[in-house]
C-alpha cells in the first residue's frame, strides 16, 4: 500500500491512499486545479481515482471537493450528517434588509386583512443593528438510504442583514469564471455514498475502518485502510482535541501513522489568535498540540508503526522543529532505521509517497 500526502495544514488537507487495484483521496481541501496539480507533481493519477472520502466538512477538508467529484465522476464516501452540513454549507441563500423584510410582512398582513397597502419606500433606511434577523430551515438532507446515489437538493432562503445577495460559503474558485446558465448546483455530487463510524466497508481491494474523532463539525472521523489480508494497514488521525479510548484503539497495529500535531501550547498562548479561537483550538474538540501528541505516543502507542507522519501543523502556532522534536523525545527508545521513522506533512507541497 501507498500514502501520498498532498496537503496537510489549516489552508488544505488531502492524501492519497493506494493499493495495488485501488486509489482514494482522502478529504479535498484545495481547489480542484491545485489538487490536480499536486497528485501530478506526486506521480498519481486523477484518472485511477476510485472515490474521495470526508472526514468531515471544514472547509480546509472539503473546499474542492464538488468540482473534482464532477470533474472525474467518481463517488464521495461521506457520513450523513456530514453531508448534510456541508449542503448547508455551500447551498445558496437570498437575503434581504431588516427595513424589507418589515415591508414584506406589512403587505402580506394588509392582503390578510383585505386592505390595500401601499409599499414604502425603503431606499436610504439603514438596517436597525439591533433587529431581530430571522433564517429559515436548510434542506433537511437525502431520502435516500445509505449507499444510494444522492437526490437533488433544494436551494433554501434565509434572512439576514445586509443587501440581497446569494452566497456560495466553499465555491470552488475553479468553476467561478463558468457561464451562470451552465453551472451545476453547488451541492451537486455525481454519487454520493453513505457511511457510520464503527462500521467497516470496503472500496476495491482496500478495507476501510472509520471511527468517531471529538472536534467541533457535526459528524468526524478518522480512518484505518487495510489491505484485504491485514497484512498492511494505514490511519489517519488529524483534527481532534484530545486521544479518547477509541482512536488509541483504532491507531494499534498501524504500519504508516498520520497523526495531528497542530500547535505549541506556548506560541498558541502567545500567538495573533483571538482568545475565542484560541480557546476552541485549546478545547477538547480542538486541536491536538505537540504536547498532547507526544503523550500518546508515549504512554499509549504500541510502537509498531513503519513511518510516523505529523500533520496538520499550524503555521502561525507551531514550528516544524518544535513538532519533530517532542514526538522524537516521546519515542527515542524506540525509533530504527526500519521502524518509527518520524516525517513531517507540509501545507505548500506533497511529501514523497511512503510505500509498505
Amino acid at each position: 500500500m501507498r500514502m501520498t500526502v498532498l496537503a496537510s495544514g489549516s489552508k488544505g488537507n488531502s492524501t492519497v491512499i493506494a493499493s495495488a487495484g485501488t486509489t482514494l483521496l482522502v478529504d479535498a481541501g484545495l481547489s480542484c486545479r491545485e489538487l490536480l496539480k499536486r497528485m501530478k507533481l506526486a506521480n498519481e493519477d486523477p484518472a485511477a481515482l476510485s472515490a474521495i472520502l470526508i472526514t468531515h466538512e471544514h472547509q480546509d477538508h472539503i473546499a474542492g471537493l464538488a468540482t473534482l467529484a464532477r470533474r472525474l465522476r467518481i463517488p464521495v464516501y461521506i457520513t450523513e450528517p456530514t453531508h448534510r452540513a456541508w449542503v448547508r454549507m455551500v447551498t445558496p441563500r437570498t437575503t434581504m434588509t431588516y427595513a424589507k423584510w418589515l415591508d414584506q410582512v406589512r403587505t402580506e398582513k394588509a392582503a390578510t386583512n383585505g386592505v390595500p397597502h401601499v409599499r414604502e419606500a425603503t431606499v436610504g433606511i439603514a438596517t436597525d443593528p439591533g433587529a431581530p434577523h430571522l433564517a429559515s430551515e436548510m434542506w433537511e438532507g437525502p431520502t435516500t438510504t445509505p449507499g444510494a446515489p444522492a437526490q437533488t437538493m433544494p436551494v433554501s432562503t434565509s434572512c439576514v442583514g445586509g443587501d440581497a445577495v446569494e452566497l456560495s460559503a466553499a465555491a470552488d474558485p475553479d468553476e467561478a469564471d463558468a457561464p451562470q446558465e451552465s453551472k451545476p448546483s453547488p451541492a451537486h455530487l455525481p454519487s454520493i455514498q453513505y457511511f457510520h463510524s464503527g462500521s467497516n466497508f470496503s472500496i476495491g481491494d482496500i478495507s476501510i475502518t472509520p471511527f468517531t474523532i471529538p472536534h467541533d463539525a457535526a459528524d468526524p472521523c478518522g480512518f484505518v485502510f487495510a489491505s484485504r489480508s491485514e497484512a498492511v494497514r494505514m490511519a489517519i488521525a488529524t483534527d481532534l482535541g484530545y486521544m479518547p479510548p477509541n482512536v488509541k484503539r483504532a491507531l494499534q497495529r498501524v504500519d504508516v501513522l498520520l497523526l495531528e500535531s497542530n500547535h505549541d501550547l506556548e506560541m498558541l498562548k502567545d500567538g495573533p489568535y483571538p482568545w475565542a479561537v484560541k480557546q476552541r483550538v485549546l478545547s477538547r474538540v480542538g486541536h491536538l498540540s505537540n504536547h498532547a501528541t507526544a503523550e500518546f505516543l508515549a504512554h499509549d502507542y504500541d510502537g509498531g508503526a513503519t513511518y510516523i507522519v505529523l500533520g496538520h501543523l499550524s503555521e502561525q502556532n507551531n514550528a516544524p522543529e518544535l513538532a519533530l522534536f517532542a514526538a522524537e523525545q516521546a519515542i527515542a527508545g524506540r525509533m530504527s532505521l526500519l521502524g518509527n521513522r518520524i516525517l513531517l506533512a507540509t501545507q505548500s507541497a506533497p511529501l514523497p509517497s511512503i510505500s509498505v
